[in-house]
């Protein structure tokens, strides 16, 4: 007696699971799936594998070697041939993973509890299914953390919206108003349409009312971080050319290649740790980084060694002279790593997201290279305000003569300063191979929104950069919300326009002599 009563699966059960009609087989898998029996369980692995067949009364489950196990029994059982394989549809499939993943709701592991009552709140919100119900019922009594047991108790809601109990509807409909999911959305509507009782209905209108003032907020709270996230790459992609163009005068048409060249620098060095040193892969980029810095820093110094500074003074002849060098670097990238694009992996730690109020998603690789921008931009200001090299690139793009006549190598310090910025255009060339692919026009899809953030923010001025790429990704960002990608960058040229034409020294003007001068 105490073995049967230990035997939760029955002949009938195995079979209607395996061969029985849809809604009988979603509530046996749903009641089997509660139950501690190892032999359900393995029935349940196996439907899901697609490894059972049924022949005649009996249900077999086949091994990979070809043999068969009675599902009921366990017992090894030799099928004559005449078994069909069990039918798995779409709705049976479904039934099968979220009931899969429900066993975790009765384990001790809380973050596999929570992925577990996730799914099962997602599958009900997409479609409820009353034959869950003695599943959820089951998990709640039982010893779950706070956030699953929150997740199931809407999820059990969102199945008795449609009970034909009115205490039940309403008990529902008010439980619901805290969820922020929007396929939720279509079940409460689906039912307030249904519904004829006034106190649910306008139960079900201040959960709709809710919902609704949630995915508002949750909405411009994603416009405005994906508005950071670009003003940050924008941000980092026009550091380098406030320092060659703002601080030096010199239009670099080449800005963008620099970008590129730190990009593949990056590439190269997540090449080398796959190949010789798999096991510290995950801190490639760590590596990466400063080898973008340096590599972008001698091709930016040897720009300014062999060209530019016979330019000094000369910025449209500048621009034309740099026009040519970023051809020239584009063909050599093209001819040694090819025309197509590269893909850079993001490291494990900087892979998959974080969830904020339901469906608010951050991709952690954004966040970091918002972090990362900071992190540049504070470096930037400390070297070009607190050291000695950026007293000097300061004092020299004030007035050359003056500091020449100090016993400043002037000379010196414009390839210190135009390595500098191509290193933080290098650095950029970093965080931007870890949210797209690299390839040799990767510095052009930047060169234009960099010089409009520099010319914006104010010559020279990196409180100015700053605002500028900020307030640009931001202002991109809603008005693509609204009106789409292309006319966003339409209004934001219009936008540039109009301002400089209004205040032609940019958001911060340059004061002193300097200036006037």
């Amino acid at each position: 007696m105490a073995a049967g009563s230990a035997q939760a699966l029955s002949p009938a059960d195995a079979l209607t699971l395996a061969a029985g009609q849809g809604d009988e087989r979603v509530e046996t898998l749903n009641r089997l799936v509660t139950e501690a029996d190892p032999r359900a369980v393995a029935l349940i692995e196996a439907l899901a594998d697609g490894s059972v067949q049924v022949q005649g009364e009996q249900v077999f489950i086949l091994a990979a070697d070809g043999s068969a196990t009675d599902a009921v029994t366990g017992a090894a059982v030799t099928p004559d041939g005449s078994g069909e394989d069990a039918v798995v549809n779409n709705r049976m499939r479904g039934a099968l993973a979220t009931a899969l993943a429900g066993r975790a709701l009765f384990g001790t592991d809380e973050p596999a509890q929570r992925a577990a009552a996730q799914l099962i709140q997602r599958s009900n919100f997409d479609e409820p299914d009353a034959a869950q119900l003695p599943l959820i019922d089951k998990a709640l009594a039982g010893n779950l953390n706070d956030m699953a047991r929150a997740d199931l108790q809407r999820a059990r809601a969102a199945i008795l919206l449609s009970s034909e109990d009115e205490a039940q509807r309403l008990a529902a409909a008010q439980a619901l108003s805290g969820a922020r999911d929007p396929s939720l959305k279509s079940v409460l509507e689906r039912q307030l349409q249904a519904e004829q009782v006034p106190a649910v209905q306008a139960a079900i209108k201040a959960s709709l009312a809710a919902l609704d003032r949630s995915l508002m907020i949750s909405s411009a709270l994603s416009q405005a971080f994906t508005g950071i996230s670009l003003g940050s790459i924008l941000l980092l992609a026009a550091l380098g050319l406030a320092i060659t163009y703002g601080l030096m005068g010199v239009i670099n048409m080449a800005h963008g290649e620099l970008i590129m060249i730190g990009a593949y620098a990056t590439w190269l060095v997540q090449v080398f740790f796959r190949q010789h040193l798999p096991d510290a892969f995950d801190w490639y980029l760590l590596v990466a980084m400063p080898v973008a810095f340096a590599t972008s820093a001698l091709v930016g110094a040897a720009m300014e060694r062999s060209v530019i500074r016979f330019l000094y003074g000369r910025p449209l002849e500048t621009l034309l002279a740099t026009w040519g060098i970023s051809l020239v670097l584009m063909q050599a990238v093209r001819s040694l790593f090819g025309a197509q694009n590269v893909g850079v992996e993001n490291p494990s730690w900087m892979s998959g997201s974080i969830t904020l109020m339901g469906q608010l998603t951050l991709p952690w690789n954004r966040v970091l290279i918002i972090v990362f921008a900071v992190l540049v931009l504070v470096g930037v200001a400390l070297l070009i305000g607190r050291t000695r090299l950026g007293l000097f690139v300061r004092g020299v793009t004030q007035n050359r003569p003056i500091a020449a006549c100090m016993g400043v190598n002037t000379a010196r310090i414009d390839t210190w300063a135009f390595a500098l910025g191509s290193g933080i255009a290098g650095l950029a060339g970093c965080a931007l191979s870890q949210i797209g692919n690299v390839g040799p026009d990767l510095g052009q899809s930047y060169i234009v929104d960099s010089f409009m953030v520099v010319v914006l923010g104010g010559v020279g001025q990196l409180a100015g950069t700053v605002y500028a790429a900020l307030g640009l990704g931001l202002l991109n960002k809603f008005i693509e919300g609204w009106a789409g990608a292309v006319l966003a960058k339409i209004a934001v040229l219009v936008f540039i326009i109009v301002f400089i034409q209004k205040r032609p020294q940019g958001i911060f003007a340059q004061k002193g002599r300097s200036a006037e001068a």
